[in-house]
């Protein structure tokens, strides 16, 4: 149970999160932190939800990759 004043907000998108949600649980070492308001966020900007709904990490487009010679 969350004891910090005011308690944790409901889980809710990333940008509302960022106001009040904080970690409970961290597992840097398997790439994930549990937060106060149930959500599970990795550490490549994907999640799952209290409620079972999983969401796609949000991802850069990117460039070429470098090619060594």
């Amino acid at each position: 149970m969350c004891t910090r004043r005011p308690s944790c907000p409901a889980a809710a998108s990333p940008e509302a999160r960022a106001e009040g949600a904080h970690v409970v649980a961290a597992h840097p070492e398997q790439g994930w932190n549990l937060l106060c308001d149930g959500t599970i966020v990795f550490d490549d900007t994907g999640e799952l939800r209290p409620d079972g709904q999983a969401v796609a990490p949000r991802r850069l487009p990117g460039g070429p990759l470098a090619v060594a010679a």
